[in-house]
This record gives C-alpha cells, structure tokens and sequence, in this order.
C-alpha cells in the first residue's frame, strides 16, 4: 500500500463543526467516512489530524489531501 494520499474527491467537505468538539481529518484519502477517520490509514504512515473546533460554524475540510493550510480547503484541488 502506498503511503502517498488519496484524492478523496476533488472539491471541499462542507461540515458544521461544535465549539470545544475534536475531529480527525482523513489525511490519507482512504476513509470510507470522509472528511473524517475510519482507521483505514493503518497500513501507511500517514495518521489522521486532529482539529479542534473553537466556535460553532460551517468549515470546508480539504477534499484532495493536497491543501497546504491541512485540514482546510485551500483550493488546490483546482489545479489537480
């Protein structure tokens, strides 16, 4: 298995997050339960990333894997 990431899909997870709340973003693109971890990084050396949300609102998680401002969109997946 490789360890380079998958693209997931080519555009942004919209997703309401809770003040206080932690998430695991899928930095592997291999988790059936996107933009979030299911575990599926096990075979690779690529582990999910935690963000913890400060204010309750609509964030946009990085789709491709390729941001450079990890785990938010950043609009790379434009030019994939």
């Amino acid at each position: 298995m490789s360890d380079e990431p998958i693209i997931a899909q080519k555009g942004p997870y919209p997703v309401e997050v809770e003040a206080g709340k932690n998430y695991f973003w899928c930095q592997c693109g291999r988790s059936k339960n996107q933009p979030f971890c299911d575990g599926s990084h096990k075979e690779t050396d690529i582990t999910p990333m935690k963000y913890t949300a400060e204010e309750t609102k609509k964030i946009f998680f990085c789709g491709c894997k390729q941001s450079a401002n990890k785990p938010f969109c950043d609009g790379t997946h434009n030019k994939l």
